[in-house]
């Protein structure tokens, strides 16, 4: 089992933000709840539940920008006729998505996650976002690379503007997928409903957080765990999901109860809903793995969820607005930004303390 360092110390008088106790982190060892190391890639869960499908439904076409996987090696072979390779010519790709779209197939378009949105993105918002206004199309975009998940390759291939970029253009749904379950939830719903989204894949093998969502998860694009009616919650998104687990272990070892929140839509989730569910906190700390503070999960959030909530404190935790060209493990490269386990924990005792 995984052992981290934390513990509470409290005093007698509450706070007044919401009844906390003052609450502060020592040097005493806690357990962590155990939790499956094995995962699956949320990539290969995804094309597999794409390839389900077009076994059943003809008018399912995949393309793909010059990359593969062993699960689309089974797509190549299995449907050659709905299947076709780009190149590295994403601009191209989503042209050529448009067109099968406008002919009447449901398109699944997977690339690097930085090439697939912001290499092609005036021909995504004129072809995708402006047309989808005026005519139906169900268009997929699927990038792979979420965050620093291309740890070693640099900033050219890391998805760090993306949630941003995309949640710029209307009529273009953000899914942000954090483990297998809801990676294959997401393809079926995207292949279910009409219209244009950008889903955001992990390049690694993330373990499920729980049972896949259910549909009317989906439909309000979020999904919670943790503690209902705490007065500390963490939002979090994709893989920051996961340290986000590990930051409610510690909190909760230092007798504070956290309501965690994975936003899984991060385009156009049902705020009133999530607004209710977020209605007993008094400390909100949101984690992303983007830059803060330039329109991602935390400008969402700020903008549409900040004046519902006047009674919370807020604190948004992601990448100071620079690009790192660093490489190494992807934990030591959040650690380096402050973006560790027991880092954020500190940070959200901060927040309940001040």
């Amino acid at each position: 089992m995984d052992r981290m360092n934390g513990q509470k110390e409290t005093e007698e008088a509450a706070s007044a933000a919401g009844g906390f106790r003052r609450v502060a982190l020592v040097n005493v060892r806690i357990e962590s709840r155990q939790r499956s190391p094995v995962g699956l890639l949320t990539l290969a869960a995804c094309i597999q539940a794409v390839k389900e499908r077009m076994a059943a439904e003809p008018d399912v076409f995949f393309l793909t920008g010059d990359f593969g996987s062993p699960v689309l090696d089974g797509v190549r072979r299995d449907f050659a006729g709905r299947f076709l390779n780009m190149g590295i010519a994403e601009q191209n790709l989503v042209n050529v998505a448009t067109g099968l779209a406008l002919e009447g197939y449901r398109v699944a378009a997977y690339a690097i996650a930085p090439f697939i949105t912001m290499r092609c993105l005036e021909q995504i918002r004129i072809n995708l976002a402006i047309l989808s206004q005026i005519r139906p199309l169900n268009v997929t975009l699927v990038g792979v690379g979420a965050g620093y998940s291309y740890e070693v390759s640099g900033p050219t291939h890391q998805a760090l503007e993306d949630i941003a970029v995309m949640r710029a253009l209307p009529n273009v749904g953000v899914w942000s997928p954090a483990d297998a379950a809801t990676a294959t939830a997401m393809a079926n719903r995207a292949l279910d409903a009409p219209g244009v989204r950008y889903v955001r894949l992990d390049s690694h093998p993330l373990p499920d957080l729980g049972p896949a969502p259910t549909a009317d998860e989906l439909r309000q694009g979020f999904r919670l765990g943790g503690s209902a009616g705490a007065a500390a919650a963490v939002v979090s998104t994709g893989y920051m999901n996961h340290l986000a687990l590990g930051v409610r272990d510690e909190l909760e070892a230092a007798g504070v109860p956290v309501l965690t929140v994975d936003l899984m839509d991060l385009a156009a989730p049902d705020l009133v809903a999530l607004a209710a569910a977020l209605g007993s906190c008094r400390a909100i700390l949101t984690m992303e793995e983007g830059f803060v503070g330039r329109g991602g999960m935390d400008g969402l959030l700020a903008m549409h969820l900040g004046p519902r909530l006047p009674k919370a404190k807020w604190a948004h935790a992601g990448l100071a607005p620079r690009y790192g060209f660093e490489i190494g493990p992807r934990d030591a490269l959040l650690a380096a930004q402050g973006l560790s386990r027991p880092a954020l924990a500190q940070r959200m005792v901060d927040l309940i303390n001040g």
